[in-house]
């Protein structure tokens, strides 16, 4: 490596050293949560229940720990980002934590002040909504330790093991929730829950650790082959979910959980049509080492910010009557 390509390399590090972790912080949960508040706005009288931000956080969290977890599925060379994944498996855990509580304060038909253990511990040994919480808190703990073991000792440990654990967490309330109680439901949801997971949580992910222009040339075309089909399956999956809830057209606009849908389809509609953009705009000018750390970095999280959107969305509409 001659001197100017060296120092090539080192401005393309500067430029997105600590930027993403701050972007993250600062905005994936602001916008996933106003998609929360758009989707409670656009519900108008059906109920829309108390834990649906925490659901938002929740699944936004277990989002990242599976795109975290599934990069060295993408390269051989990606190291598991375990400080990354040691984080948001724990504010996974806590946000599995607090919907447990609002979910049995609700039940209860009591306020969250004055939930007492007894009553906290009948909703989880005797309600079916208490129990499947429970696994999902072990899940997502689970993960969260073994993250920070890994953090601490990497050559020990490996991001299969957490991949496994998190898709199969990600899974169980899909698989429980009301599609359940159709044909084939759970299987639908469950997919539904994991390729939308994975489309956005491995591009997070990537817009987290990803610092030179060579290595998104490589990794971006890798990603896109794998953006394809995930896509493809959350939109045809959703569509299958949304018309057997919704029964009709008709009520797309007379239901609250339907203008819900509808706006999700429109966001995600939104999102196909920047991914069609960008495989004929962004990606090949990327693989050609044509464009630099710094704006492919600005696609990816613009991209992403859409997607927050739309996962606030989603978390709403899945705990709506």
């Amino acid at each position: 490596m001659n001197r100017s390509e060296g120092t090539d390399r080192r401005r393309e590090r500067g430029t997105t050293g600590d930027s993403p972790l701050r972007w993250l912080l600062l905005l994936v949960i602001p916008l996933a949560l106003c998609g929360w508040a758009l989707a409670w706005a656009l519900a108008a009288n059906d109920p829309v229940q108390a834990e649906a931000p925490v659901r938002v956080l929740a699944d936004c969290a277990g989002a990242i720990v599976l795109g975290a977890a599934a990069l060295p599925r993408l390269s051989e060379r990606l190291s598991p980002p375990w400080r990354l994944l040691t984080v948001a498996a724990g504010v996974w855990a806590v946000m599995e934590f607090a919907m447990l509580v609002l979910e049995a304060s609700e039940v209860q038909g009591i306020r969250v002040a004055k939930l007492g253990a007894g009553q906290f511990g009948d909703y989880l040994t005797t309600v079916s909504g208490g129990q499947i919480g429970i696994a999902l808190l072990i899940g997502s703990g689970a993960v969260a330790m073994y993250s920070a073991f890994g953090f601490r000792n990497p050559d020990r440990v490996t991001a299969d093991l957490v991949l496994v654990f998190t898709a199969v967490t990600l899974a169980l309330r899909p698989i429980t929730g009301h599609m359940s109680q159709q044909s084939f439901g759970s299987v639908l949801g469950a997919v539904h829950a994991l390729a939308a997971s994975a489309w956005f949580g491995v591009l997070l992910a990537l817009a987290l650790t990803v610092r030179t222009r060579g290595e998104w040339a490589v990794l971006l075309p890798r990603y896109s082959r794998w953006a394809l089909p995930l896509a493809a399956t959350v939109t045809l999956t959703g569509i299958v979910n949304g018309l057997v809830r919704v029964g009709g057209l008709t009520e797309l606009a007379t239901t609250g959980y339907g203008r819900l849908l509808l706006a999700k389809t429109v966001i995600l509609i939104a999102l196909l049509a920047l991914g069609w953009w960008w495989r004929r705009t962004w990606v090949p000018v990327a693989a050609d080492h044509r464009m630099d750390a710094e704006s492919s970095l600005r696609r990816a999280i613009f991209e992403v910010l859409l997607m927050a959107v739309v996962f606030g969305v989603a978390g709403t509409l899945a705990v709506t009557a």
